[in-house]
């Protein structure tokens, strides 16, 4: 590994290296770069906290800081890492920010903060008192916004809050794939998947009942649609918004157990939503006491799951009254906040016992909360979902999903998540025709984690739009392929290489990919490039070297080829 620790001032002590036990940060097995070898890094506090000052290239281009939406390259471009689970524009909030970048020149720079850092991605600095030419005139707004070179030096600024130094690690490879690797190991390596997880998941409806579950497991099995989790939503509970975490009426205790039987005989694994705001009905109002945040959210308490005495309450009570033989997965709901597009969280002001305010636990929440979650399972396998999270996430097994439902947002999401150790499940909700639903299955099949999510839907989403035989056919597909993503979680794990990435993590010298956030590489070989249902036909980009169509097995040439059809363009690299 070709890591370097820089530490800058004073910096804080409650950090995302402090909450991952995996961390490795540069140990003595793992090579430093040569001294002198890095270039200048200005650092200076500043009444508002920190700010760094990072060499910066017009003629690179800069990718990650997590699960972004919205955009893919980040030069010239402003980011402010908030958790927000409503982003709709790219200002760097996100259901999963990460301080961490990755540039074509073949470097990466994680910095160890959990504060909502500023990064200027691109931003002149006075030098001197010499002027540049200020005369040109423009007629139209796009041209008298665009950046014009004033001779002055660029640079990257990163402003941290609050903070009085920071930790920031240099890291360098071959190409992006090198620099992102190092990171996911630097953060344990990727997490352990059980071969269920690899399959189909289903969520039923939110008032689906132990019948209607069990109906649910029978159908598709009946239909031959393949399923290897089924997923309960709120109404499980006794109350939900906040969570009580108690089984409601209906599922009786004798009647749950049949179902879970029922289930088990199925193959199928059982997965419950959830959220942290504790209900004041729920067992665990009291058995938290006072290790939650000064705030409540929905009327329920916040967790502090970083006071272990928190944490263990939390797992133990969800370990007896939750986990069974069938029930080995969570959905971990809300844990990203809304309070920058909506109205619910709790605020940044926020105090907690362990020490962290409102914004850094804001940001380390869906990592926390997914602790005590793994905690509660007792090393059971699993493979959950999570709403948020953020640095050194990648050894935890959680997907992160979206209460947002744009489509080329979604393929971008599976493009921009490999480059900061993070999954992401373009999940299937509900389809607007008949193409449309089609065409998100088709993403989700080729994704981490293929999901359908039915909380709102009465009957499955295909069935009012007569096409449960293409269905059928994706799932089988989905199938076919576990092996092959087996073999990419076992690598993602070993050497941190993700199962789902950008072109230009791999072909990092070949300039088409800098800009393509509609392709990427699944798993060890082969190039997915999604379509939405808007589309009839698209431009596919194969880098150089030897293609084959992944369906037909005909060899194809390198470069930029339309495609038109029903299907998914799929090339396997030979």
């Amino acid at each position: 590994m070709s890591i370097q620790k820089l530490t800058f001032g004073k910096p804080e002590a409650l950090t995302p290296s402090r909450f991952c036990p995996e961390f490795r940060g540069c140990g003595a097995d793992e090579q430093r770069l040569p001294s002198g070898s890095l270039p200048p890094i200005g650092f200076r506090q500043t009444p508002r906290g920190c700010v760094l000052e990072l060499p910066f290239s017009e003629q690179e281009e800069y990718y990650g800081f997590g699960l972004q939406l919205h955009s893919f390259g980040h030069k010239n471009r402003k980011l402010t890492l908030r958790v927000n689970s409503d982003p709709l524009f790219s200002t760097g909030d996100s259901h999963a920010p990460v301080p961490f970048f990755v540039c074509t020149a073949g470097y990466g720079v994680f910095v160890d903060t959990a504060r909502y850092a500023e990064f200027y991605m691109g931003v002149q600095r006075v030098t001197s008192a010499t002027r540049g030419e200020s005369g040109h005139s423009a007629d139209n707004t796009r041209e008298l916004y665009t950046l014009r070179d004033s001779g002055d030096e660029r640079v990257i600024a990163i402003h941290i809050p609050s903070a009085a130094g920071v930790d920031l690690y240099w890291i360098e490879g071959e190409n992006i794939l090198d620099v992102v690797r190092q990171y996911n190991r630097m953060a344990g390596g990727g997490p352990e998947i059980p071969d269920w997880g690899l399959g189909t998941y289903y969520r039923c409806h939110l008032d689906a009942d132990a019948h209607s579950v069990m109906q649910t497991a029978d159908y598709l099995h009946g239909h031959g649609l393949p399923c290897s989790v089924i997923g309960l939503e709120p109404h499980w509970q006794t109350r939900s918004y906040s969570c009580s975490y108690i089984w409601s009426e209906k599922f009786p205790p004798d009647l749950r157990r049949k179902m879970e039987a029922h289930l088990a005989g199925r193959g199928l694994h059982l997965n419950l939503w959830q959220h942290a705001f504790v209900h004041p009905d729920s067992p665990l109002y009291d058995a938290i006491g006072e290790g939650c945040g000064s705030y409540k959210v929905w009327g329920g308490k916040v967790p502090d799951f970083a006071v272990p005495h928190t944490q263990h309450a939390f797992a133990a009570y969800q370990s007896e009254a939750q986990v069974s033989d069938v029930t080995d997965g969570f959905k971990l709901d809300e844990c990203d906040g809304s309070d920058y597009t909506r109205d619910w969280s709790f605020p940044n002001c926020s105090e907690f016992p362990s020490g962290l305010d409102g914004e850094q636990y804001h940001s380390l929440f869906g990592m926390l909360y997914a602790r005590a979650a793994l905690a509660a399972l007792s090393g059971r396998p699993t493979f959950g979902q999570c709403r948020s999270m953020g640095a050194l996430a990648t050894s935890l097994p959680f997907a992160l999903y979206s209460d947002l439902y744009d489509h080329r947002a979604f393929i971008r999401g599976c493009v921009n998540s490999g480059f900061s150790g993070l999954l992401w499940a373009p999940e299937l909700r509900h389809g607007e025709s008949r193409s449309d639903l089609i065409r998100r299955l088709q993403t989700a099949v080729f994704s981490a984690q293929c999901m359908f999510n039915g909380w709102y839907c009465t009957e499955a989403p295909w069935i009012g739009l007569d096409c449960e035989d293409e269905v059928r056919e994706l799932l089988c597909l989905r199938e076919r392929l576990r092996p092959m993503l087996r073999r990419a979680y076992d690598a993602y794990r070993a050497d941190g290489t993700p199962p789902v990435r950008a072109l230009v993590c791999e072909y990092t010298r070949d300039r088409e990919t800098w800009e393509i956030d509609d392709e990427y590489l699944f798993c060890e070989n082969l190039l997915v490039a999604p379509m939405t249902a808007e589309q009839e036909s698209r431009k596919v980009y194969l880098p150089a070297g030897d293609w084959a169509d992944f369906f037909t097995g005909e060899r194809v040439e390198a470069g930029w080829r339309e495609y038109a059809g029903d299907g998914i363009p799929v090339y396997r690299r030979l």
